[in-house]
């Protein structure tokens, strides 16, 4: 069956690796006639091996500059490894489970236990790969990731998997060759990390804290991969949940804060790594347990082992907004159903704010089961008011706000025959911006509604968040902006707005208030944050400035006294 378009798509060039020492020269084009209509030569000219290497199209170098994409929303990680089974076709489904991590980029690197490929472009899943390209990445063993950005500009070359090679001359035994890294997260102290590198001689490709991992993996002392990657893990300082490719084994990685999920499930011979349960649903997988913070899990031809890294995990700060926005309602994470706690959110949020109103309807696809649950809870009919176009992506990780106001108009639809004359409790996951939700109110008012009751099932979004989700800078967090709830409501020109408290999330998951990361609505970060506000957008730090418009933050970007106090 066809699972994408059949042309080859332009991307990061499909090559063959057989360790350090294989010439650049002798690098394989697998995906011959590929072509880059942004290539400056124009479209129609087929990109050779040596053309792309210099354009920063191929995996061994190249740091070409692309124009700025717009950044997405939670990488998605997925690997697997197994006996006879086509592990690229597998992970690409595995990737299509998680698209909605991820709608930037999307690649996978496989290894058949000799040579290593791998294929990585801009665009979704679907776009990226097809039958030609899957048939070439021959292996039973792969990692693949779909990305946002977080650190990094959203490029071509920043695209993953990453990979860094091993340097026989200057390693102290252990294996050598490559290892690839698919991250999902982000590092608080990559600038030190990058700056330790760079004395150290080492170049980057990209502008990416994923590649500061896989450098300081390769050149970490070990007698195994698993020992080089525990050896490596103090250092890091943010969210990573990791899932890396060698040439004989697929190794999953969680920081000892466990922010971000990653679990492992089997399938038939085969052991799968993944961000989230769902895609384990999606190939088949039984879903067996969540990597443990502080955990590297090595796979092999002689099963699963287990380590424990020389890491402090004893406080745990597992992503509340996972629940709320992040992972898909049908995944399970600390053995909660994402629908259900999302479901008791909605039954919460008609508890602390009721109003007189004749029916519910809720924001596709996200506040769909808060929605069902308020109108539940509150004993009010639940209706679909609103019909999304689900080719539309989420709106709050488009570039600019003339963007962000297109995709809010084309993105839903109101029904009108619904909602003539009637007083209506919308139910959203989250306040971000604010543009989404002014667009929304004004369709409902249009199509007839004659009251706009705004429920959100989220607490304020006053902070950016540091550690994996690029929302916003503190400038254009309408909630940091305006600090009072009736401002907000005014803003968004609903009849009444309530939030769900952070007291509230946490009866609706369930879990134990510590265990959780709630920085962005409390300005607590559970790891020093170095908040760098010379620029507007903190996540491009790595950038070289030169290429990079680099602006002045307004008063409005900068933290509050009483923030800057928080994060410390």
């Amino acid at each position: 069956m066809p699972v994408g378009p059949q042309a080859p798509p332009p991307g990061i060039q499909l090559n063959v690796n057989r360790g350090p020492a294989f010439p650049a020269s002798e690098q394989i084009d697998l995906a011959h006639d590929v072509r880059d209509p942004r290539d400056a030569r124009g479209a129609g000219n087929a990109i050779s091996p040596d053309d792309a290497e210099q354009a920063g199209h191929v995996g061994q170098g190249g740091e070409a500059e692309q124009e700025e994409q717009p950044p997405r929303e939670a990488c998605g990680v997925f690997g697997i490894y197994g006996k006879d089974v086509e592990a690229a076709r597998i992970t690409y489904f595995g990737l299509y489970a998680l698209q909605h991590r991820g709608q930037e980029s999307a690649g996978i690197a496989v290894s058949d236990g000799e040579a290593m490929r791998f294929y990585k472009a801009m665009g979704l899943v679907s776009q990226v790969f097809n039958e030609d390209i899957l048939r070439q990445l021959e292996g039973s063993i792969a990692c693949g990731h779909n990305r946002y950005s977080t650190t990094g500009g959203s490029r071509e070359e920043n695209a993953q998997p990453v990979f860094a090679d091993v340097d026989p001359s200057t390693s102290a035994g252990g294996p050598e060759g490559r290892i690839f890294i698919a991250h999902n997260g982000n590092l608080v102290n990559s600038d030190s990390l990058r700056e330790g590198l760079l004395a150290d001689g080492f170049v980057p490709r990209t502008s990416t804290d994923s590649e500061l991992i896989a450098a300081l993996v390769a050149r970490a002392p070990g007698a195994t991969w698993g020992e080089r990657v525990t050896r490596v893990m103090p250092r890091l300082i943010g969210a990573y949940s990791l899932v890396m490719l060698t040439k004989d084994q697929l190794i999953g990685a969680r920081d000892p804060l466990g922010n971000r999920p990653l679990c492992i499930g089997k399938r038939d011979h085969a052991w799968v790594l993944a961000s989230e349960s769902c895609a384990l649903d999606t190939v088949g997988a039984q879903f067996v347990r969540e990597i443990d913070p502080g955990e590297v899990v090595v796979i092999d031809a002689s099963g699963v082992s287990s380590y424990r890294a020389p890491v402090d995990t004893r406080r745990h700060a597992l992503c509340l907004f996972e629940f709320i926005y992040l992972a898909r309602p049908d995944s399970v994470i600390e053995n909660k159903l994402v629908y259900e706690t999302r479901y008791a959110m909605g039954r919460q949020l008609a508890k602390d704010y009721p109003v007189e109103a004749d029916l519910v309807i809720g924001v596709p696809t996200t506040a769909l089961p808060a929605a069902h649950g308020y109108a539940a809870e509150a004993g009010l009919p639940y209706r679909d008011g609103l019909m999304s176009n689900r080719y539309i992506h989420r709106t709050f990780i488009q570039p600019d706000q003339s963007m962000r106001q297109a995709a809010a108009r084309l993105k839903y639809n109101p029904l009108p025959e619904v909602l003539k004359g009637k007083r209506v409790v919308v139910v959203d996951d989250s306040i971000v911006r604010g543009t989404s939700q002014e667009q929304i109110v004004g369709m409902l008012r249009r199509a007839g509604a004659r009251e706009v009751h705004l429920r959100i099932c989220a607490p304020p979004l006053r902070h950016p968040c540091f550690l994996g989700v690029d929302m916003a800078t503190y400038g254009e967090l309408i909630a940091h902006r305006l600090t009072e709830e009736e401002a907000i409501r005014q803003k968004v020109g609903a009849d009444s707005l309530g939030y769900l408290t952070l007291q509230g999330a946490y009866q609706a998951v369930g879990l134990d208030p510590k265990g959780f990361c709630t920085a962005c609505f409390s300005g607590d970060y559970p790891v020093p944050v170095q908040l760098g506000f010379e620029r507007a957008n903190p996540k491009l730090r790595l950038e070289n400035p030169a290429a990079l418009d680099v602006d002045k933050p307004s008063s409005a970007e900068l933290p509050k006294t009483e923030t800057i106090a928080a994060a410390r």
